[in-house]
């Protein structure tokens, strides 16, 4: 393994692992595998980049740390030369972190200093300039994208948000320096890294972010979105250290269903509109924590449905949430409704089921460790783009099963059919 990437969430897991196996050009990208959580065994010698997800982006900051030094051990034993630290394109956390404890510990592990910080992602509308994150045409706190239910983002300025949480030095690269290219984006970083500990760097283009990774290529560490790795596969394929490898088309038939539990913008769209021509089930929070309703409750309906895209979905605007985490806790909600998602993926598999789409980060997560241990296959192999950020995951071999494990906010509409039209080879 050349390149080993620690994902905070597995959604941004998949969308790293995405970019990492299509590459940018013609030179194509680099055979990658996707693990929930971190593996028992050793990664099979056919696999240039591997991608742990972690469900270190909502963990109390010392689990978090320490989750992500056991995973950074692990690809060092598989011969990883360079890691990525990948985290959300909107820079979110708690206010202690878990973003600058995770990075400056894993900083520290690998004696790195100078570390570019760069959640720039073009595709989906997150820039930096003059070291803030923009969504689109607004500052990020302006965006709407601010009010994530676990980790709300308020600050735009990733040098301050980044400097409250840890205790080294933080600067910045402007973006007249990106835009000059390769030579001068190294020569940068390389005169601020004697003194500073983390390098905030502009990006507005694919472009830009195709020279910061020409840049980075013999650098150790680095952290950002998934668009960070965009230039990184050519860097391994031109020196020779791999061959041209990208996704694998497997086509996984059998029936296919769509967990729901993110109250994005995107989300509550897409929601909407499955509804105009699928069957769909509605979660009522209240109801799973008194125990009314159970994983058999989503299973039933699923699986009565003659709709070959069934939806169930526990999604709220960010008002109802934050009344309904007032009153019964944040993280009790979390945990029930994890184990809810869980049980039932779980559950679906065993009536046969093979294509799975999920929404929310969390959701992912729960829903991709629950099928990786029903099936004993850690690895996800990366398949087609289905939007931008996500691809189809293929896990097992014989009753091999296709997950989509989709951020919230990706996605175009009508996502959710197109999602499992693509996991049997349709467009």
């Amino acid at each position: 393994m050349l390149i080993g990437v620690i994902a905070d969430d597995f959604t941004g897991a998949s969308d790293i692992a995405n970019t990492l196996a299509k590459g940018a050009g013609p030179e194509g990208g680099l055979r990658t595998a996707q693990y929930p959580g971190i593996p028992n065994d050793r990664a099979s010698d056919d696999i240039d980049a591997g991608v742990i997800s972690l469900k270190s982006r909502t963990a109390p900051v010392k689990e978090a740390v320490e989750d992500s030094l056991r995973a950074l051990a692990w690809l060092q034993d598989q011969g990883c030369g360079q890691i990525v630290f990948k985290y959300c394109s909107t820079f979110d956390s708690t206010p202690e972190g878990n973003i600058g404890p995770v990075a400056a510990a894993l900083a520290t592990a690998l004696n790195a200093k100078g570390v570019v910080v760069c959640p720039a992602f073009p595709a989906a509308g997150r820039t930096v300039y003059q070291g803030h994150l923009f969504v689109r045409d607004k500052l990020l706190n302006e965006s709407g994208m601010q009010n994530h239910p676990l980790t709300p983002m308020t600050d735009p300025d990733i040098r301050r948000v980044l400097a409250s949480q840890i205790k080294g030095t933080v600067g910045h690269l402007s973006y007249p320096v990106v835009a000059a290219g390769t030579q001068d984006i190294a020569r940068a970083i390389v005169e601020q890294s004697g003194n500073t500990d983390f390098i905030v760097v502009d990006a507005l283009l694919e472009t830009d972010l195709l020279a910061i990774g020409a840049a980075l290529a013999d650098t150790p560490f680095l952290t950002g979105g998934s668009g960070i790795a965009m230039g990184l596969p050519r860097n391994f394929i031109a020196s020779g250290l791999a061959q041209k490898g990208g996704e694998e088309a497997r086509m996984i038939s059998g029936p296919g269903a769509i967990l729901a539990g993110s109250c994005s913008g995107a989300t509550l769209g897409q929601i909407e509109h499955h509804k105009t021509i699928h069957a769909t089930f509605p979660i009522e929070v209240e109801a799973v924590m008194s125990g009314r309703l159970t994983a058999a409750t989503l299973v039933n309906f699923i699986t009565s449905q003659r709709d070959h895209a069934p939806l169930v979905y526990s999604s709220g605007s960010p008002e109802a949430v934050r009344d309904l985490q007032k009153y019964f806790g944040r993280e009790a909600i979390a945990a029930k409704l994890d184990e809810l998602f869980a049980d039932t993926a779980k559950a679906l598999l065993a009536n046969g089921y093979r294509r799975i789409v999920v929404a929310g980060g969390e959701t992912s997560g729960a829903v991709a460790k629950a099928v990786a241990e029903s099936l004993g296959s850690p690895a996800m192999m990366i398949g087609r783009e289905i939007d931008p950020g996500v691809p189809v995951l293929t896990i097992g071999e014989a009753d091999a099963v296709a997950l989509a494990l989709k951020s919230g906010n990706f996605g175009a509409e009508n996502f959710f059919e197109k999602a499992l039209a693509m996991m049997e080879g349709g467009k």
